[in-house]
């Protein structure tokens, strides 16, 4: 049976008290063991809200606020159609949002409590496989990871994959040591809920299951077969349904995913870690742990447990959908954060280490920096152009924002967002909103010159050409032409704004 971790940190090199290396004895070493997690998490949650109001909302959060501002009733009907797989998500925030509000740093809140929650469970699994200075590194590493704080800063269900996962990590190890029915019961949970929150995200049972059968190797406990795949079959029980009406919207939710090749890893590699430097510096600190002459088997598994999905999810994307894509894949970085940070924990005298991991984070405070600024998520700047509008907003106004080959942009919702709520502009070339048709995605009119009621209309297009109307279809730009004429023409970052007003006679 594995050592509990006060009997490692117990035989693991004491110090006197008074000593050079000033290393904690007796009660304040017990108190620093038990308490290791909590600084980690202060840390994340910190920089979770550090400027989360600044980055303008992009286009797959406001699809959040989309779902998540229906009923209850209209987000299920809107799941038979698309976006099912973040149905778990969109009903939690759907109740965020009617406590809280939906401002951005209120919005991307729960994110940001999840990852914290993420950092805790690093820190823990950190220190049930190596040590307590360990655990600390680890713990810091992950909460710096630029990737990591500019996920902490969006209204995606990412942040809760990486907890789901973080905590299954942690509770394995956990049930590892005593496979009691009530120690596999939280991790059946955490399943579901890595599951429930994104599907992809499954994959991390290989590694998981790899550990399974190492510690059987060692131990001949025959348990350990019997309860971690039951463990996991209860977990996936909620997650069934989700898959089948999941396989059934596949092709809208990942069809633009490109089959990925071998040089994709390069990509890949420094996207993870949203920093070629942080990623590098990575790189380096996981391999410190392959030339030790002890701790390997605990290096190794957690090893796995962070290469061994990636490495499955570029095989299955070789198939009929595509599912690498490093945002896909950000539940890995808590085990790449316990690897490196056992590499940096190993290093000789104990301050290089110390120094090494103030660089670590040195390094990537000017991509942390960038991650804060307003074009940081989104190029486009839809709260000044929202703003425009209100300016010379009268009631009746019309609206006609680019869709066509620019409704991935989502520009009716970022316009809307940031729109006071004493506006309300009548979407004229629509024939059935996108909660009519329970989705995420309007239907435009057949005939756009029956729909043209209206005598202004604010124009929104992707561009800051003179040439307004080539971001509609040849009938809608043909009507437009027809009865309307430009008055009034404002750019701002990456959009235009024009006033139409009808012609008169």
């Amino acid at each position: 049976m594995t050592a509990s971790v006060a009997d490692r940190d117990r035989h693991a090199d004491p110090a006197p008290a008074g000593s050079a290396a000033g290393r904690p004895t007796g009660g304040a070493r017990d108190l620093l063991t038990r308490t290791v997690w909590i600084w980690p998490t202060l840390l994340m949650l910190a920089l979770g809200v550090r400027g989360s109001s600044r980055p303008q909302l992009w286009r797959d959060e406001l699809a959040t606020w989309s779902a998540a501002t229906r009923s209850t009733g209209e987000i299920l009907d809107m799941l038979q159609h698309v976006d099912a797989v973040s149905g778990a998500y969109y009903l939690l925030m759907h109740f965020w949002i009617g406590v809280f509000g939906d401002s951005p740093a209120v919005f991307r809140l729960p994110t940001a409590l999840a990852l914290a929650g993420a950092a805790a469970f690093t820190t823990l699994a950190a220190r049930r496989l190596f040590d307590t200075r360990t655990a600390l590194f680890a713990g810091v590493l992950f909460a710096t990871i630029p990737s990591i704080s500019r996920f902490a800063q969006e209204a995606r269900a990412y942040g809760f994959v990486l907890l789901a996962v973080s905590a299954a990590t942690w509770l394995l190890l956990r049930a590892l040591e005593r496979p009691t029915v009530l120690r596999w019961l939280p991790y059946s949970v955490a399943v579901a809920a890595a599951g429930l929150f994104h599907m992809v995200s499954l994959l991390f049972l290989s590694g998981h299951a790899v550990i399974v059968v190492l510690r059987w190797w060692k131990s001949r406990d025959h348990r350990l077969l019997l309860r971690f795949p039951a463990a996991v079959a209860v977990g996936l029980v909620p997650v069934v349904p989700l898959v089948l009406l999941g396989r059934r919207q596949v092709g809208r939710q990942i069809s633009w995913l490109h089959e990925p090749w071998l040089q994709t890893f390069h990509d890949y590699w420094h996207n993870l870690f949203g920093s070629p430097l942080i990623s590098f510096c990575f790189l380096l600190l996981v391999a410190i742990p392959a030339g030790w002459s002890r701790g390997r088997r605990p290096a190794f598994e957690i090893g796995v447990v962070a290469a061994l999905p990636i490495g499955l999810s570029w095989l299955a994307s070789h198939g009929s959908s595509v599912y690498f894509f490093e945002r896909y894949q950000l539940y890995t970085l808590p085990a790449w954060s316990i690897l490196a940070a056992a590499g940096l924990a190993s290093i000789k005298p104990r301050l290089v280490g110390l120094l090494g991991l103030v660089t670590v984070v040195a390094i990537g405070f000017p991509d942390q920096q960038k991650l804060r600024t307003g074009a940081s998520h989104e190029w486009t700047d839809g709260k000044r152009a929202a703003a425009i509008i209100a300016d010379g907003y009268r009631p009746g106004d019309g609206f006609a924002p680019a869709r066509g080959k620019d409704a991935y942009l989502m520009l009716d919702f970022e316009i809307g967002y940031y729109l006071p709520d004493r506006v309300h502009l009548t979407d004229v070339l629509v024939a059935k909103t996108a909660v009519q048709r329970d989705d995420l995605f309007a239907t435009e009119c057949a005939e756009p010159a029956e729909c043209l009621g209206t005598a202004r209309i604010w124009v929104v297009v992707p561009t800051n050409d003179d040439d307004l109307l080539e971001h509609f279809s040849t009938a809608q730009a043909a009507a437009l032409r027809a009865s309307y004429t430009p008055t009034e023409v404002k750019h701002v970052r990456g959009l235009t704004v024009a006033l139409l007003e009808r012609k008169s006679g």
